[in-house]
C-alpha cells in the first residue's frame, strides 16, 4: 500500500512538472512571437480593404489605433475604420467614425471626403416613400453643409444629384401623406401636403398630379362649405 501511494505521488510530481514546462514554454512562444509594427498593420489593413475583406481590415486597423496611437498612420487607420463600418452597412457605427475623425483632424485634406461619406451614410438608408423620410433629410443637411463649406471640391459637386433624389422622395412622402388624407376627406390637410409639394419639392416630377389634387380638395372644401 506504502509503495502504490509512492508510485502516485511520483506520477503526480511528474504531471505537475510537466504542466509547469509546456507553460513556460507557451509563455516563451509567446513573447517570442513579434508584435506587428504600425507600418505593418497599415499595409495589412489596406491591402484587405482592396480586396473588400473589410472586416478583416478593420481589425487591423483597430490594432492600429490601440497599440501606435501617435504614429504617423494612425489617422490613416481612424479613416479606413470608418470605411470598413460603411463597406459593412454598419451605418450608426461609420457616423461614429467620421464624425470622430472630423473632430479630431478638422484640417485634414480628406474632410470633404468625410462629410460626403457621412451624408451617404443616412442617403444609403433611403427607404420607400411611405416610410419615415428623417434619414433623407439628414443626408440633404451634411449634403448641404458639404457644398457650404468646400464648394470647390469634387464631392461637393457630386451631392447634386443625390440632393435630387432626396428632395424627389420627401415629394413622393408628401404627395403619399396627401393621397391618404384625400382619401379619409381630410381635404385641408390633404391640400396642405399638396401644396407643400409645389412650393417646397417643385419640378420632382410630382407638379402635374399635384395641381391636380390641389383642384380637386379645393373643389371639395367648397362643396362642404356650401352645404354649412
Amino acid at each position: 500500500m506504502t509503495r502504490f501511494f509512492m508510485n502516485r505521488s511520483r506520477h503526480l510530481i511528474f504531471l505537475l512538472i510537466l504542466i509547469v514546462c509546456l507553460a513556460s514554454a507557451g509563455c516563451a512562444w509567446f513573447e517570442s512571437k513579434e508584435q506587428p509594427t504600425a507600418e505593418e498593420l497599415a499595409k495589412s489593413g489596406m491591402d484587405f480593404d482592396k480586396r473588400e475583406k473589410y472586416r478583416k481590415a478593420l481589425e487591423d486597423f483597430q490594432h492600429l489605433k490601440d497599440w501606435y496611437p501617435f504614429s504617423k498612420f494612425a489617422s490613416l487607420a481612424e479613416l479606413k475604420m470608418a470605411d470598413a463600418h460603411f463597406h459593412l452597412e454598419e451605418y450608426e457605427e461609420a457616423i461614429f467614425a467620421y464624425r470622430e475623425f472630423e473632430t479630431l483632424h478638422p484640417r485634414n485634406e480628406a474632410i470633404p471626403y468625410v462629410i460626403y461619406q457621412i451624408g451617404r451614410c443616412y442617403f444609403d438608408r433611403m427607404d420607400s416613400v411611405d416610410r419615415d423620410q428623417t434619414v433623407v433629410r439628414q443626408a440633404i443637411d451634411v449634403f448641404r453643409r458639404l457644398i457650404t463649406r468646400h464648394p470647390e471640391s469634387t464631392y461637393s459637386a457630386k451631392v447634386e444629384a443625390h440632393i435630387g433624389e432626396c428632395k424627389k422622395s420627401l415629394a413622393g412622402h408628401e404627395m403619399y401623406v396627401g393621397r391618404f388624407y384625400y382619401d379619409s376627406k381630410e381635404y385641408r390637410g390633404a391640400l396642405n401636403r399638396f401644396q407643400a409639394v409645389l412650393t417646397l419639392y417643385p419640378d420632382t416630377g410630382f407638379d402635374h398630379e399635384a395641381k391636380k389634387f390641389i383642384d380637386r380638395c379645393k373643389a371639395a372644401l367648397e362643396r362642404q362649405k356650401s352645404k354649412e
